[in-house]
């Protein structure tokens, strides 16, 4: 028999949220929202919020051009002192690709933020979004 094991402290110092919507744009003003807000708790300058509720439209745009009907939007926020990183997954439909890293979309995603990424395996795509205050970077 192993020994229970409990800490008292959390390991991770983030403070994460975690919003799921229907795969509709007619839902994306709840995402733009809550990136609005949780950037504003960052003491985000008005300029680098716009730029982040910008990115997350855009991320979410290209998931729902992939995602399979009635399917649902997952959107993973995590606050650091510091960085928003905004994480989106959708299921997608057999043989569903995003738009090649080369295209407008992706340029318009790493001008607005200080990284973005893509992963798609298991019938699932994922754009990761980070972006650091101005001055931490």
């Amino acid at each position: 028999m192993s020994p229970l094991v409990t800490q008292s402290e959390p390991t991770v110092d983030d403070d994460v949220v975690l919003l799921t919507v229907p795969a509709d744009g007619g839902y994306l003003s709840v995402l733009r929202t809550a990136t609005a807000g949780l950037a504003a708790r960052l003491h985000f300058a008005l300029d680098e919020i716009e730029d982040l509720r910008i990115a997350v439209d855009e991320a979410c745009a290209m998931l729902l051009a992939v995602a399979v009907r009635d399917a649902d939007l997952e959107c993973r926020f995590s606050v650091t002192d510091d960085a928003l990183t905004v994480e989106v997954t959708v299921p997608t439909v057999r043989g569903a690709a995003l738009p090649p890293e080369s295209s407008f979309a992706w340029k318009v995603l790493r001008a607005l933020t200080t990284s973005a990424s893509a992963t798609a395996a298991s019938g699932r795509a994922t754009i990761t979004l980070l972006t650091r205050r101005a001055g931490s970077r």
